[in-house]
């Protein structure tokens, strides 16, 4: 199935700004469903004279009227069902059917509402209500219904949506709460729903005939949020759209909406909705102090790592031997590796690494590549991504290894210097690295799985045990410099992006 941009790009009207006026309405026509009872469905002139539908909503509120999926299906220009369409996309306005249409599940109303954005007309809004339900005229009933109506002439006007695209998860529903302002800002309606949350919030006595900018600021336990709220409410009341914003109060913290309801030839108010955030936010802020409990972690063992990489450092230095010194010297370079990917988790938010910004760390400290036999060139190719934490710390010390062994021990100390690739091929989970160099290549039978080389266990071990992949050496069919048969060492990580469990 093809996304929404795509299907409204089909259509006739397919300018950007159209496009994405379109989008901001589907991301914001639940309320407009819930409130007006009805199913909703956009369609777009194609360019052949059909109308196509490109999505469709349900009300939360009320059983549906169109249980078939609709998106993707066609209206002939020339059928009846088109008329209200034609209708309202070349006059501009509302068009309601004159019977009620019978020959589906349950009898419905159509009425075809215009989406203007800039003075045109980019396609037109199906709302379909199932007649089989009846329902009391309870005062809920009719306050939705009269909001619903406001909405779809500002639809109509061009007015509704936001110009800012909304995440319909995160936003308050109708059912939440919803609480209806005249032109002044004081509460003409507020839902059981309403009056529960502003309850719990702190607020007291009814809420009919109340500045509701006035009485959540005086409820709010933060000054700062309280003044954002009012301020917000205010705005609405002017006929702007703000953000959702939080408020704390007394036992309750509320997530609230505030927009305009400035429909042609109707009174004019605000329609605030709210939804009790408590416990959501209650575990946002345990997430948060567990995640920074796990940063401060990461930054002290990052410091204790150096701190361990500092006393091998300086017992190297003390050390006749030269064998004992480059053993610890090299202990030194496997702590650093660890410790610098303890360094990028502490900074970090998520429990993945960028393994390249590490590497890019950690490659000077092999001691450039060139203290060790002739200067050697070294690159990076491909990208290892983010990977999971548990993955990154292995990688980085198999690589480590697999590129000093490289440096050390590929290139004759009296021989032409020489070049070394470090290459990543990611697809999806999946990784292989090839460390490959254009050296004097591998000695007459050798056998990295039986090496007793500690590097080479190492990295056997971390390959292995800790990333559940495989090694093998081969001679590169291209190494990155001429003149030398080179060596390529492979490592096979399957599922090496999959979090581990």
């Amino acid at each position: 199935m093809s996304t929404l941009s795509e299907r409204l790009h089909r259509g006739s009207a397919s300018a950007p700004s159209q496009v994405d006026h379109a989008r901001r309405l589907v991301a914001d026509w639940q309320l407009l469903a819930d409130l007006a009872f009805a199913d909703l469905t956009l369609w777009v002139p194609l360019r052949t004279g059909a109308w196509w539908c490109v999505a469709q909503v349900r009300p939360l509120t009320a059983p549906t009227s169109q249980p078939e999926d609709l998106v993707g299906s066609e209206v002939q220009d020339a059928d009846a069902d088109a008329e209200p369409f034609r209708l309202a996309y070349r006059e501009g306005r509302p068009v309601t059917e004159g019977d009620p249409d019978w020959s589906g599940a349950s009898p419905r109303r159509r009425e075809v509402i215009p989406v203007r954005h800039d003075g045109v007309v980019v396609a037109v809004l199906a709302k379909d209500t199932n007649l089989a339900v009846t329902r009391s005229p309870s005062t809920l009933e009719l306050t939705y219904l009269d909001i619903a109506a406001d909405l779809c002439l500002m639809v109509s006007a061009g007015t509704f949506p936001p110009e800012k695209l909304l995440d319909g998860e995160l936003t308050p529903r109708v059912g939440d709460g919803l609480v209806r302002l005249d032109a002044a800002g004081r509460a003409v309606y507020a839902s059981p729903n309403a009056l529960s949350a502003f309850r719990r919030l702190g607020v007291t006595g009814d809420l009919a005939g109340a500045d509701l900018a006035r009485v959540t600021r005086s409820a709010a336990s933060d000054g700062v949020a309280g003044e954002a709220v009012a301020a917000n409410i205010s705005a609405a009341v002017a006929g702007r759209f703000p953000d959702p914003t939080d408020v704390e109060g007394r036992s309750a913290t509320l997530l609230v909406r505030a927009l305009p309801l400035q429909a042609p030839g109707a009174e004019e108010g605000a329609l605030v909705l709210v939804r009790d955030v408590t416990d959501l936010r209650s575990r946002d802020r345990a997430l948060l102090t567990k995640d920074a409990t796990i940063r401060e972690i990461h930054h002290r063992v990052k410091n204790n790592l150096q701190t361990v990489a500092a006393l091998l450092r300086l017992q190297a230095r003390r050390m006749t031997e030269p064998a004992a010194r480059a053993a610890l010297e090299e202990s030194v370079r496997r702590v650093a590796s660890i410790a610098v990917v303890h360094e990028t988790l502490a900074g970090s938010r998520e429990d993945v690494v960028d393994v390249d910004g590490v590497l890019d760390q950690v490659l000077p400290m092999l001691g450039d590549l060139t203290s060790i036999g002739p200067a050697a060139r070294t690159r990076r190719v491909g990208a290892f991504g983010e990977l999971p934490a548990a993955t990154a710390t292995p990688l980085v010390m198999a690589v480590t290894e697999l590129l000093h062994n490289a440096a050390e021990h590929a290139f004759p100390a009296d021989g032409q210097p020489g070049s070394i690739e470090l290459v990543a091929e990611r697809d999806g989970d999946d990784l292989v690295v090839r460390v490959r160099d254009d050296g004097q290549g591998l000695p007459e039978g050798f056998d990295p799985a039986l090496s007793d080389g500690l590097g080479l266990q190492i990295v056997r071990t971390l390959v292995t045990s800790e990333l559940g992949g495989s090694l093998h050496t081969a001679t590169p069919a291209q190494p990155p410099g001429p003149g030398r048969p080179g060596t390529e060492v492979v490592l096979d990580l399957p599922g090496a992006g999959r979090p581990r469990r």
